[in-house]
């Protein structure tokens, strides 16, 4: 522990705790509006931030509200884009996981994406502000071909039912919330996953705005988390919610 840390630790006990504003999403697994199982991003947070200078507060809002928020200087971080979804946001050098972008087709489909030249011809629904480094140009290219949807509670449902009525002939999002969703649906044998594009890290991402003092935050996260990796926590944390740990995949991403 650095010197720093532990003179910050020492003044928490005689000031009040310096509040985090954390803009979220609710995105099961990995972050939960449930009070009993708040998602293993959550529970990874909250465990870091506990005992600290510092004091969470974090609120669910949609997801393009959420980054507008912290861009915006309204909130101090994020929680949990990747890099390239929030650009203009400060990130630690630590992710807090990770998040593979596959497709879902009706289970009666034969299709399975293998590549770009795969998607031609395809209708393909996706959540707003979703920005994947694969696929960039085609969809600049072929805008016709894709259906933005907002993303909140309702977007995989939506999605779910634009199969059935064959209004699209595939969906995009991430696989464990997609799969944990159609679970608690009931509708799990009537749909499948039909290739990933990629793999991502998450992060708690930083407000860019000058007004805040973020860095003690980020310092703070980074020391934590890399105690908390070594330490083998998270697979303790991940199994609460029938999930390997991510630090297996991590290394194959970005």
């Amino acid at each position: 522990m650095t010197k720093r840390l532990v003179l910050m630790l020492f003044l928490c006990n005689f000031c009040q705790a310096e509040e985090l504003n954390i803009a979220s999403i609710d995105w099961c697994p990995q972050l939960c509006s449930d009070t009993e199982k708040r998602g293993y991003i959550t529970d990874t947070v909250e465990m870091i931030f506990r005992d600290s200078p510092f004091k969470l507060d974090i609120k669910t809002y949609p997801w393009s509200r959420s980054i507008l928020l912290v861009n915006a200087g309204e909130k101090h971080a994020l929680l949990s884009p990747a890099k390239i979804e929030a650009p203009n946001l400060i990130y630690p050098r630590n992710e807090v996981g990770i998040q593979r972008m596959c497709f879902f087709t009706s289970k009666d489909s034969d299709w399975i994406y293998r590549g770009i030249d795969s998607l031609k011809g395809q209708h393909i629904g996706i959540a707003s502000d979703t920005s994947i480094q694969e696929l960039t140009q085609f969809v600049a290219d072929n805008k016709q071909q894709f259906q933005y949807m907002p993303y909140n509670e309702t977007y995989i449902e939506q999605s779910l039912k634009k199969l059935k009525a064959n209004r699209i002939d595939t969906f995009l999002f991430t696989y464990n919330t997609t799969i944990y969703e159609m679970k608690k649906m009931g509708v799990l044998p009537d749909y499948k996953a039909a290739g990933c594009v990629s793999l991502a890290k998450v992060y708690i991402a930083f407000s860019p705005s000058p007004d805040l003092k973020i860095k003690p935050m980020i310092d703070y996260f980074d020391e934590r988390m890399d105690k908390i990796k070594a330490s083998g926590i998270l697979s303790d944390i991940m199994a609460k919610y029938g999930l390997e740990n991510w630090q297996d995949f991590s290394k194959k991403t970005k």
